[in-house]
């Protein structure tokens, strides 16, 4: 350690073991560390994907800050208690000593180590304390997942109080920003050519990028639609089918109808995915699933279904406490099929060997489902694949569809109408979808009656391919059955081979002309999404654009001719005859 930096530290402080060969940093973490040691920012914000390596990342630069004396401790603060400790870990690999189980009662860490972790929470509960601390000694202060700091008002308040006088913040996040518009302590925003204030990274390492590296996994998303059947709060009996366009509320229905343990539906899909899993464990043997519940009335009800299937009792967590980190980690070092949580794992918690997913959440948000999609995308060796089971719901699809795609946080952000009963914003559907009482017997209350599933489609590089198949059928098993070890091309050509097979194995019999028709509507809402994604348009929007052009009513009373003269309208915009 230099001279310089000596003169900080106290007598009793730790030297620290130099970074060995073994933490060779991948391209983009050496640029964005060069970038950030050319520049030498007070705040740098670095945006990179999940699985990407942003903790590697942030933990070489602290022992540069370190090593060249510019730092004398470091603070870190993450989302749960569990990051904490993770943390800790990877830093004390590189010879930096965080003391994970720091309180507030402490005041000050021991001699013995280096620095600190802590929650957002914790530093919002004293953020005096941490002023105090941070002034003390020149500081670095790492933020993981930075969004967190504008979960509330009072936390945002209290991150940019405690961490006000550090000597140098870096910001870290690999999720899309945050749907309200409440600004992001220490995060720059900068102005559009529209207007809309956004936040500016200082180094994006994006999806797209980390792919074509081979740094993460391909995602084959598995999209299961259904029959749904419930009773309102009024007392009627409502009949719909997931996957068919329908009105937001009766989505959102048709929804939790799903969800619930009691129906087919949740039964058949977790079938399908531990069929799936068990394909991917030919090839990659210690290869584990994940369940994502709402809530731990569910997660519990999931467990037992998965008991039953498997004939193996999964792992469950429930709760941000120490138990549940405990059965994170061991379930991470050993080889049992399924876990099943809350929100425990949506967000930073590392488990390489998850390569199958169910999302059986009620979330809908940008922010939560790439969360979710992050923990099956961390990469151990090339042709590694994950495989995410999700509900054909639009909002979730679309969210699929764009994987890819790269957000910033915005604010002045304009609210778009909603048309046609379809979606203004994902984010319209978390609260849809949460805006009733949990599902419940009883009179005045929402029930869940009966579901059943049906594998609807293949999802992948944002294309589309298969048709609707009953569980367990052929069909369904063509895609099941993928090689669990595939490059990305080899799955798009895979994908294209089983959907000509089970295309010209279709006979031309008669179609009901409601499905005839929901078929039609599922083609429009495909090529909106598709030119929305090439625009940037709001669906809604175009929707509302095609119904001024071609005439007739809302889509959910268009008849055949309307749907088609849309159908028509929109593959002209693709061609620029708009």
């Amino acid at each position: 350690m230099s001279t310089s930096a000596a003169s900080h530290l106290s007598p009793a402080f730790p030297e620290r073991a130099a970074w060995g060969t073994a933490h060779k940093l991948r391209a983009w973490q050496a640029a964005a560390l060069k970038q950030y040691f050319d520049e030498q920012p007070r705040d740098f914000l670095a945006v990179a994907t999940p699985g990407a390596g942003k903790t590697t990342y942030a933990l070489r630069l602290a022992t540069e800050l370190l090593d060249r004396g510019i730092v004398a401790q470091v603070t870190i603060v993450a989302p749960t208690e569990h990051l904490k400790t993770q943390w800790a870990d990877a830093a004390g690999r590189v010879g930096i000593q965080i003391d994970p189980r720091f309180t507030n009662s402490q005041q000050e860490h021991a001699s013995s180590y280096h620095g600190i972790a802590v929650t957002y929470a914790g530093v919002a509960s004293k953020p005096a304390l941490h002023r105090v601390r941070t002034a003390a000694r020149p500081t670095l202060v790492i933020l993981d997942e930075i969004h967190h700091g504008g979960d509330n008002k009072s936390w945002g308040d209290a991150i940019r109080e405690a961490f006000e006088p550090a000597v140098r913040r870096v910001a870290l996040t690999g999720t899309p920003f945050r749907s309200d518009t409440s600004p992001i302590p220490f995060v720059r925003y900068e102005a559009g050519a529209d207007g809309i204030r956004r936040s500016a990274s200082d180094y994006a390492y994006g999806y797209a990028e980390a792919l074509r590296d081979g740094v993460v996994r391909p995602v084959i998303f598995m999209a299961y639609g259904g029959a749904m059947r419930w009773r309102t709060r009024a007392g009627d009996e409502v009949a719909a089918r997931l996957g068919e366009p329908l009105t937001k509320d009766l989505t959102a229905s048709a929804w939790r109808t799903a969800l619930d343990p009691g129906g087919e539906w949740i039964p058949s899909v977790l079938r399908a995915a531990d069929t799936r899993l068990t394909q991917v464990r030919r090839h990659v043997p210690d290869a584990g699933g994940l369940v994502i519940a709402s809530d731990q009335t569910n997660a519990r009800a999931y467990a037992r279904v998965l008991a039953a299937i498997t004939g193996e009792q999964p792992v469950v967590v429930l709760s941000d406490d120490s138990g549940s980190s405990g059965r994170i980690e061991e379930f991470a070092q050993g080889e049992q099929r399924w876990m099943v949580a809350v929100r425990m794992v949506s967000e930073g918690v590392d488990v390489p060997r998850m390569c199958v997913g169910v999302y059986a959440t009620s979330a809908a948000t940008p922010l939560y489902f790439a969360q979710a999609v992050g923990r099956f995308v961390r990469a151990r060796r090339r042709g590694e694949t994950a495989s995410i089971f999700l509900p054909s719901v639009p909002g979730v699809l679309q969210l699929a569809a764009r994987l890819e795609e790269s957000r910033d946080h915005a604010l002045d952000r304009p609210r778009s109408d909603a048309d046609d009963g379809l979606w203004s914003e994902e984010e319209d559907l978390l609260a849809a979808a949460n805006a009733s009482e949990p599902v419940q017997s009883g009179q005045g209350s929402f029930e869940a009656l009966e579901s059943d599933a049906e594998f609807d489609h293949v999802l992948f590089d944002a294309q589309q391919f298969g048709l609707g198949a009953a569980p367990g059928s052929a069909d369904e098993q063509e895609y099941l059955g993928l090689p669990g070890l595939l490059e990305p091309d080899q799955v798009t050509h895979l994908l294209r081979q089983r959907q000509e097979r089970q295309v010209g194995a279709q006979p031309p019999v008669p179609v009901a002309a409601h499905r005839a028709l929901a078929a039609q509507r599922k083609e429009l809402n495909s090529l909106v999404s598709a030119y929305a994604r090439k625009t940037g348009e709001p669906h809604a929007k175009l929707h509302s654009e095609l119904r001024r052009v071609c005439g007739g009513p809302s889509l959910d009373r268009a008849s055949t001719d309307e749907v088609g003269a849309r159908i028509d309208a929109v593959r002209r915009w693709f061609v620029g005859r708009r």
